[in-house]
Formats: C-alpha cells, structure tokens, sequence
C-alpha cells in the first residue's frame, strides 16, 4: 500500500506561539524552562494534527527556535570559537549564534559583545539560515541529541516519526571555512560524517525505523568534486544502520540525479511539482527495493492541489515499481506556507476555494493516497469538489482583466530606460541635492512601537476614526524626522508607521491581491510574515504613498526618500500565481508602480527607493536558467522608475543574498544608488565594490541583532570601504530597516555610525 509523508511542518505555531514563547525568553520575561515546555507542547500538537489528517508518515526534529541549518551546527559542534569564550547556557549559546548578543559585566559574570552568524536565503525561498563556519580546527563531535530526543518525545506519546536530517553534503556545501582555515569545508566531510554515522545508531537505537536525510543542493550545479564526495559519504553513512530516505527538492536534478544510483539508501524523495521531469529521472535509476517517494503536494505555494493530475502522476510510479514502493508526499518541507485556513472567514468563498495551506496540504495527501490505494470511488466527492474549484478559478474574471492586458501591451522598449545615463545625471542630482561626502541614510522604516501596532489595530477594527489615526501617523513622522535632523542624518526617510509590511502595504492598496488574517510564515528566527496572495491582474487604483511622502517632506529642508517595494521582491514576497507567468506578474506590479513613482516627483519628492532584496533569491537554482528571469526582472525594475527626470535620484536595496552572483543585474537596474548588506558578511564584498560604476552603501551594521558596534568598528568598516568604493561614490548607511529594533539600540547604532562618518570625512576631505 502506498504510504503519505510530510517532509517538515510549520513550527510556528497556529497563533505563533513559538514566537511569542521565544521573544518572552529573550526579554527575560519567561525561564528557559518555560520555553522550552512550549516548545514541547507546539511539537506535540503539530504531530497529533498530522496524524489526525491522516498522514502516515510524520516528520521529527523539523523544529527549531531558530533555523534548522544552526540547529546542526550546534549538533554538530561547529560553533565558532568567540561563542564558546562567555560560559553561556547551551541555550544562550545557540541564540547567539543566530542573533548575536551585547550584554554588561552582571552579578560576577563578564560582559558579552559578540555577533551573530552570516544570514544567507534558503535556496529561492524568502527563508534565511545562518551560514555555518568551519575550519581544519573543528572538532565535530555531537554536541546535541536533539534529533534523538524529539524523536522519543513523540514515541512517548505513540507517535512514530521519522527524523529529519540535513545531509552531510549540503551541509558542508553551505557552509564557509573560516579566515584561517587551511582547507575546504568540503574537504572536511569524512570528519563529519563519522559524527552523523553515530547520531544515525542512536537514532536506530531509539526506534526510528527510517531517517529522512535532506540534499536539497542536488538542485544545484555542482562541481565534480561535490559530485564524487556523495558515493564515499553514503557508504559511510550506510554503517549508522538506519534505513535513510535520501530527500532532494526545489528542483530539477538533471544529471545529478546519476550520483544517487547505486547508492545504498532505501529510497529516494523527488519534487515534481518543480520539476515534473524527476519522476522518469528518479525511476531510471532506482535498483528493485529502494523506495520512491513522490513530491505531489507543493510545499512551496498556498494553492489547491490538482487531484486529477496528481493522481496520474502517482499511478505512473506504482505502475513502473509497484504499490509498495512509493510514497505521496508533500515536495518539500511545508514550513514555507501559512499554518491553516481555519479561521480566514473574511477571505471570499468563491476565493478561498482555490487555496490550501499547511493543514489542508497534510489533508490532500490523505486523499490522495486513499484514491490510489482504494480507487478513485473511494474518495469521488474529494475529487469532484477539487475539479469544480480548479475550473472556478480559471473561468473567474479577477484572473485576466483586459484593461490590465491592455496596457501591458502598450509597453515600449523607451519605456524601460533614463533619460540620460548616470554620470550626467549624477552631475544633475549633486547640484540639487547638495549632500556631503559619505552621505548618510538609512534603509526605510524605523521602530515599529507598540503604541504604533496598537493604533493601527484601532484603526482597522475601527475604533477610532481615519481622522483620528491620520492625525496620529503625522505625529508619529514629525517626530521620526526631528530624530533624523538632531542626530545629522543627511537623506531622511519618514520611518514607515503607516506600514504593515512592506510588501503587504503594497499589497492592499492594488488590484489582485488576497490578504489573510493569521496566514503567518516564518522568516527567520522569531521573524514573521504574512505574505499577501496574487489571486488575479494587478492594477494600482490610486496613490499609495504620496500622501505621507509629500508631508514628510513639507517638514524639513533635507532630502526625503519616497520609499517604495520594487516589483520582483512584492512578487517573490507574495504567493504569487501559478496560471500566469511570473514575468507577467511582475510587469504588471512595475506599471502600477511606475505610476507611484511619477506622482511621488510631480509632489516634491526627489530621492525614491525602490527596495529590491528578493531580486537574488528569484534566480533560478541553475546558472543556466538565469538570463530569462534577469531579463525580465531588470525591465521591471527599469519600467517602474525609468520616468523619471534626471535630478530625481533612484536608490534601492538588497539584503541578505550571495550578491556577487547578481553584481551585473544590480548594476543593470541604472539606479543611482544602491544599498547593499554587508555587516554579516565579514565585508566578503569588498573585491566586487571597485566594479560598481554608480555610488553605493555597504551596510554598516546588522540591524537583526541588538548589538550595537562601537564608533572604532563603525571607523573601520568606512577605512576598509574607502579602499575600494571611489570617496564620491560611498553612501553610509544600516544593513536594512530598523523596524524590528527598539529605540535605544536604534539610537545608539546611528549616532555611533555618524560620529564615525564625520571622522571619516575629515580624514578624507
């Protein structure tokens, strides 16, 4: 009979408890005891929900407070030493490697200042992970049994699972040796690997009867050598005794799939819905035991499964292996989607339909494999009602609005270009704008208070009127730029009160979006989002920020920044539609944008950002792919700002992204200035920023983590910059918004980078 299996579920909890429990231990609001029963309890109800939907197989250790990468680099013991010289608690050690820790000398102990790991996108998702960092000096040893441990909790209450493991490979492959390291950190498999073999007889030991082992980097182009080290590390593995389903997603594998064959694990998992070619791939290569286990069930998007399709697929595996060799499961992990649906009553009925979250994915997998165990008869209501949604959805008029298509159409190559190329406008904007050397800035938003969410919240259940919360949002930015003005920023923003989210805002002002009530999915850490869903054609019916622009504006003599989303990052921030193109999604949201462009300068603003940190993470997993989707995101980018006159400065931002690999797509963007992460990541960017031909800011400071750096380390980033950022070209500024910072550190961190940008500027005057 062939089985259902989850790959990993979302740990946040329905009501994001895990955040909630998490941010409470981090204000010393609860023990670590009280956190860590919380932790237990989610676990707990997460795998009971699981069962009760009718999953067979449940997965185990896909929770983590933070990321589950960190999570086996704290098994693993590859913590870099400037974590282990504090004598913190294993706990506190753990939280700051993920976001870093600045604490006074109290009660005896000494003081901390250290900062986090690097932050780096999982794959194409809006997920991040802390990088690991190893050296020929670490000594892999397991340092954790969370694996272990997690798997018993769920035995003790009657629940078989099956551990979740990130493979020694990719695990290696994602990491970064340190400075001083003299090798490789591939080269470091068969020390790590020894570790995972004694992990995997524990795991044995306990009772797991098999070990889900992900080498999601399968999806990738690898070198020969990444190639060849899988055939000894699965060998060696193969000793721990645990029957392991090798697991790769996100992708197609393409010739990678021939280094599975022969190896000796007992089945391989596939996404097909990525890359559909897998299954013939997978098939291929499979010996007459191993396992087949088929991703059906995306776990990437929040849209209903095609049960008709699906179903085909999954028969085409039995016919070729046999019912008992496979597997329906969900592609991936389903952390990447909203917890349930239950609830969003204020989502239309005819829209809600079409959608199916974390919950009702576990549900579809059920179905889905009763329709191929017992017949389609068995389960004849499920697939009528799946059939009639599906052709509801394409026959809805919100999916193709011909004033939309029209004006697409309408678009001309002149439209995607300046007026004039940047050094001459450049010339233009200086004259205007009359800004210092190293001119200072920051990203956006500014701390998102309590007393801020809490008169929103008024606002949307109604409790005080548009007047009265207009009236608020006005204060709320006179006093962020009277802020900005005493301490010497020179480009102010107006800080963003008015926003949700940043690409949510956006979201609810246009045409063709759906937005959920608790749709909530993690980012990072305790970080979380709501993505808005792409449910049809996008339009912008009228302004958006203009209003709370232009009055920032009208308060002070300094420049100010219209802040907007750029078109990829609300597209790949969204759930985006999977009838349609994305380049056409994404044309369509660089239009209603360039109409906000152009009535943010007809209103007196003459710097606008247009943020694009999702611009990286949209690249395909295959280099060979990427010129499509940088043709097409580069033009929508052009098509929103390139209306513009030539003394209206164009900036926008990237954050947290391997940004070397898209240097020539940022340069192609034609914005005058470019902000850039740069803090976590040891300044790894240096080499690449002499190649930039427009003015730049390389983040100074990691806005994801309380630390605040002393002016010294401040100085020492813009010494280190000047060498290779031309002195007329270096803006200074934060990694990224301050939303998520508190007033103090927010304040502390500014003040100390503008005092060492004075020095800076009197050194190199």
């Amino acid at each position: 009979m062939v089985q259902s299996a989850v790959l990993g579920f979302p740990r946040i909890g329905k009501n994001r408890e895990l955040k909630k429990a998490t941010e409470a231990y981090w204000s010393g609001k609860i023990s670590a005891e009280e956190l860590q029963t919380s932790a237990k309890n989610l676990r707990l109800d997460h795998w009971k929900l699981q069962k009760d939907q009718g999953v067979d197989i449940v997965p185990s250790n896909d929770f983590s407070f933070y990321d589950q990468i960190m999570d086996h680099s704290f098994t693993f013991n590859a913590i870099p030493e400037r974590y282990l010289k504090y004598d913190l608690s294993p706990l506190d050690t753990y939280f700051a490697m993920g976001r870093g820790m600045q604490r006074p000398a109290i009660d005896g102990k000494p003081a901390v200042d250290v900062p986090s790991q690097e932050m780096v996108k999982w794959f194409d998702s809006n997920y991040h992970f802390l990088r690991p960092e190893v050296s020929d000096k670490t000594e892999f040893k397991l340092n954790s049994t969370k694996a272990v441990d997690e798997f018993l909790e769920a035995k003790q209450a009657n629940i078989q699972t099956r551990p979740v493991l990130v493979g020694p490979v990719t695990f290696l492959y994602l990491a970064k040796a340190t400075k001083e390291s003299s090798v490789k950190p591939i080269e470091l498999l068969p020390k790590l690997t020894a570790v995972y073999v004694e992990l995997l007889k524990k795991l044995v030991e306990a009772g797991a009867e098999s070990v889900q082992i992900d080498e999601p980097i399968l999806a990738l182009d690898l070198s020969k050598e990444v190639l060849d080290s899988y055939k000894s590390t699965y060998e060696t593995l193969a000793q721990g005794g645990a029957k392991l389903i090798l697991t790769t997603y996100f992708g197609p594998l393409k010739d990678n799939i021939e280094v599975l064959k022969g190896l000796p694990v007992a089945g391989i998992h596939v996404d097909v819905c990525r890359a559909p070619e897998n299954l013939d791939a997978a098939l291929s290569i499979l010996d007459d035991k191993q396992i087949l286990s088929v991703g059906i069930v995306s776990g990437r998007n929040i849209w209903k499964t095609d049960f008709q399709k699906a179903v085909a697929v999954i028969e085409k595996a039995i016919a070729a292996i046999g019912s008992e060799r496979v597997i329906v499961a969900s592609s991936s992990s389903i952390l990447h989607i909203p917890h349930s649906l239950t609830g969003e009553d204020q989502l239309k009925p005819e829209i809600k339909r079409w959608f199916a979250f974390a919950v009702e994915k576990c549900a579809e997998l059920a179905i889905l494999t009763k329709a191929v165990n017992e017949g389609p008869a068995s389960v004849r209501e499920e697939l009528e009602a799946n059939a009639a949604d599906a052709k509801a959805r394409a026959e809805s008029p919100i999916t193709n609005v011909k004033a939309v298509r029209d004006r697409q159409a309408a678009v001309t190559p002149e439209m995607h270009t300046r007026a004039t190329p940047f050094e001459k406008r450049y010339a233009l904007q200086q004259e205007s704008l009359k800004l210092p050397q190293f001119p200072t800035t920051t990203i956006g938003s500014f701390p998102q208070t309590k007393e801020i969410r809490v008169t929103r919240n008024k606002y949307v259940k109604g409790s005080i009127s548009a007047e009265e919360y207009d009236a608020f949002i006005r204060k709320e930015i006179t006093d962020v730029v009277k802020f900005q003005e005493n301490i010497g920023l020179d480009v102010l923003v107006h800080g963003e009160p008015e926003r949700n989210d940043m690409v949510q805002y956006f979201g609810e002002k246009m045409e063709g979006f759906v937005f959920t009530v608790n749709g909530w999915v993690q980012s990072y850490g305790s970080r979380c989002v709501r993505p808005p869903i792409i449910v049809g054609d996008v339009s912008r019916p009228g302004p958006m920020t203009v209003k709370e622009s232009a009055f920032a504006q009208s308060i002070t003599s300094k420049p100010m920044k219209g802040m907007l989303t750029a078109p990829i990052t609300i597209l790949r921030w969204s759930f985006p539609r999977d009838d349609v193109e994305e380049s056409v999604q994404a044309q369509q949201i660089a239009l209603g944008l360039r109409d906000e462009v152009l009535d943010l300068e007809k209103a007196g603003v003459r710097v606008i950002q247009c943020d694009e940190p999702a611009l990286r993470e949209g690249l395909p997993l295959r280099r060979a792919d990427w010129s499509q989707y940088v043709d097409y995101a580069v033009k929508a980018f052009r098509l929103a700002t390139g209306g513009v006159k030539d003394d209206t400065q164009i900036h926008s931002h990237f954050c947290y992204s391997d940004f070397n690999d898209i240097f020539d797509a940022i340069q192609g963007l034609d914005a005058d200035v470019v902000s850039i992460e740069n803090s976590k990541s040891d300044m790894k960017l240096m080499s690449v920023l002499s190649n930039y031909k427009s003015c730049i800011g390389p983040g100074l400071f990691d806005i994801h983590s309380p630390r605040v750096p002393p002016v010294e380390e401040f100085k020492e980033r813009i010494d280190a910059l000047v060498k290779s950022v031309p002195k007329d070209r270096l803006w200074i500024n934060p990694d990224c918004g301050l939303k998520t910072r508190g007033w103090p550190e927010t304040t502390a961190d500014l003040e100390n980078m503008i005092v060492a940008t004075r020095m800076a500027r009197n050194e190199n005057a």
